[in-house]
């Protein structure tokens, strides 16, 4: 589990600040969705921003295995300049409704698992997720702490990733509050999951349950088990699954609107976990999770996160290292007032005129899925 950051709670803590750069010359107002007490959908807007030249970027970043990897001295390269590395020992890391399963187009199935191609796995073979972290902070946002939240559970093969409602800061309430509670209470929650089996959908259940701050987020939960991944997502956080050099998985994004994310609140103001799409997929040795916030895919395509995946194993790099690799990519998109990106294609489609990429808080959990033969 990942403990770093301004503020330390469970998970690496960062905001998602709704601003973003305009490459045609207009400034773009960028609505975000927010559910008040009311259930009235307010659109919360901000003026369009770029990273202040004199500021250098401060990346967070941790690195994560289970006590049977950490002797692998391979997944322990050097860091580049301007990088500060947090290591974290991994602490120790019941739903009353069920939540459907979705196959890859979105459609509703009683009992889906994917039909990825497949290798045969040797039986004795034990699949292990070793995972790492990078977070880097909108620069506006730093001092605040964020609004984005995560967790690693190296011991009980668990990763998940929230991202709160940058709107609400328009009345006065940080979303970074709910998020950070929304992931410490799934922490707790897997703590109580039988070991080799979390269940991510009564996981987030059961936080949500929990969690009183004000505010909103989005959350993606991820847990290997011996069949594979098994994982919920509600709202425009998610991840892929990159083997072999391509992604043969991206979890769908759920909207109301353009930019009007699902979202789980306090209470039942909110979208809540039965909403949230569940996967079982079936996963290889060699393959690489990337989880994230939108920081991350609304400013890079899933070959671009691929190629930089590829590089990093043919490079030898950690877990952690090959986040921190994503996260600037991230960033230098995101400050591109040219290039095309996703959130620039999805303005467009939803008749914005808008170029460019989207500066936000990026949070970036990379895990690798090994095997007892790779150990």
């Amino acid at each position: 589990m990942a403990v770093s950051g301004s503020k330390v709670v469970f998970g690496d803590v960062y905001v998602d600040e709704l601003v973003s750069s305009c490459g045609n010359g207009f400034e773009f107002l960028k609505p975000k969705g927010v559910y008040f007490a009311d259930r009235s959908h307010i659109s919360c807007r901000k003026a369009g921003m770029v990273l202040r030249k004199q500021e250098q970027p401060l990346f967070v970043c941790g690195h994560y295995v289970s006590p049977t990897m950490s002797r692998n001295s391979k997944y322990n390269p050097p860091f580049g300049p301007r990088i500060k590395s947090i290591r974290t020992s991994p602490l120790p890391c019941s739903s009353s409704r069920a939540v459907h399963d979705v196959s890859f187009d979105g459609s509703s199935s009683d009992d889906q698992t994917t039909s990825l191609p497949q290798r045969a796995i040797p039986s004795e073979r034990t699949l292990t997720l070793v995972s790492g972290s990078c977070y880097l902070p909108h620069p506006a946002k730093v001092e605040k702490g964020g609004e984005d939240a995560h967790f690693i559970c190296a011991d009980e093969q668990a990763i998940g990733v929230a991202d709160g409602v940058g709107g609400w800061a328009e009345v006065g309430i940080d979303a970074g509050e709910f998020a950070r509670e929304l992931m410490s209470n799934s922490v707790k929650a897997i703590r109580d999951e039988p070991k080799g089996s979390v269940d991510p959908a009564r996981v987030l259940e059961k936080a949500h349950s929990s969690t009183k701050s004000q505010g909103s987020s989005t959350a993606c939960i991820i847990a290997l088990h011996k069949e594979g991944l098994h994982a919920i997502n509600l709202g425009d956080s998610g991840f892929i699954v990159v083997r072999d050099g391509s992604t043969v998985f991206h979890s769908p994004v759920q909207q109301h609107g353009f930019n009007f994310t699902y979202q789980l609140e306090s209470g039942n103001n909110g979208d809540l976990p039965s909403s949230g799409q569940v996967f079982r997929i079936p996963i290889l040795p060699g393959d690489v999770i990337v989880a994230g916030t939108d920081g991350l895919f609304d400013n890079l395509y899933n070959n671009e996160v691929a190629a930089v995946v590829v590089h990093a194993l043919r490079a030898g790099f950690s877990p952690e290292s090959t986040a921190k690799e994503i996260v600037a990519l991230a960033r230098e998109r995101a400050v591109d007032k040219n290039k095309q990106t996703p959130f620039a294609k999805a303005a467009q489609d939803a008749g914005y005129r808008y170029n460019g990429g989207k500066l936000d808080d990026i949070t970036v959990v990379v895990s690798f899925i090994t095997s007892s033969t790779d150990m």
